[in-house]
């Protein structure tokens, strides 16, 4: 059930309105979009999070999303608990003064969540079949058939869900926030190439396109503080998060078995 609190409500509409009349073209995703009879983007459950098991709770909130560097901090929540597997391979992409990393610390502080390690956009997940040392020597080879990933155009959008393992499409139970990459054929090529290097003959394609996207926060699904208009807020707040391009500046290969807490960044290549 959505929850709205009236006292704050004319705040939060006055953001959301100076949101859609700057950038009306960003809020076109299947989660935010604008109704069609008035001004401000619609807030919608996405259909991961439309199960009746699932409750849509979106509360509104006067307060700003306090900065990096603010005094306030939220007290410590539970850490989150999915246990990971395998060898994961970040995209980084290029911040405009450490944007995307300050998304991730005012979240940290704002909620008391556990903090996400590197601002990333995740190109493979999971590689059980190769060795730490294995894969650090295929990642030295990318730069020789990717010199540079396709940049990125401005996210299409944002996204503040749940998703629970064993669901179609679902890997892991978590809650999450999220900017919205779209992908384009010079995207699916070069990630086919990432394939090819890190697992050879063994790949045989893909299933379906890529779905890039770039987290601000993680937390523990059941009971989520996370909720889509604060981070509709605080994105209307900080325009650069959805009205830049974004280059690939680096390709990290992480350890991510076991809990977030536990993941390690193994070996680093920088495109520029």
């Amino acid at each position: 059930m959505t929850q709205l609190n009236m006292n704050t409500a004319k705040d939060s509409t006055s953001t959301l309105q100076r949101f859609y009349k700057s950038a009306p073209d960003l809020v076109s995703s299947s989660f935010i979009n604008k109704d069609d009879d008035g001004d401000l983007p619609s807030l919608r459950a996405s259909v991961v999070s439309s199960d009746s098991d699932i409750e849509d709770d979106i509360s509104l909130s006067s307060s700003e999303f306090p900065q990096a560097n603010h005094e306030f901090v939220a007290p410590p929540r539970k850490p989150l608990q999915w246990e990971f597997y395998g060898l994961t391979l970040w995209l980084e992409l290029e911040e405009y003064d450490g944007d995307l990393t300050n998304a991730i610390q005012d979240a940290t502080n704002k909620y008391g969540v556990e903090k996400i390690p590197v601002s990333h956009t995740t190109a493979i997940y999971g590689m059980t079949h190769l060795t730490p040392s294995e894969a650090c020597a295929k990642l030295r080879s990318v730069p020789d058939r990717i010199p540079q990933w396709p940049q990125f155009s401005k996210p299409t959008g944002i996204v503040q869900d749940i998703a629970v393992a064993g669901r179609p499409g679902q890997v892991c139970s978590i809650a999450w926030a999220e900017l919205t990459l779209a992908t384009n054929p010079d995207h699916e090529a070069a990630l086919d190439v990432l394939y090819e290097i890190f697992f050879g003959d063994e790949f045989k394609g893909r299933d379906g396109p890529w779905k890039p996207h770039n987290s601000i926060a993680y937390d523990n699904p059941e009971d989520s503080v996370l909720n889509l208009l604060d981070t509709v807020t605080y994105c209307a707040e900080h325009p650069t998060l959805l009205g830049k391009e974004r280059r690939v500046k680096a390709i990290s290969l992480w350890d991510t078995n076991g809990k977030m807490g536990d993941w390690e960044c193994l070996d680093r290549i920088h495109l520029f």
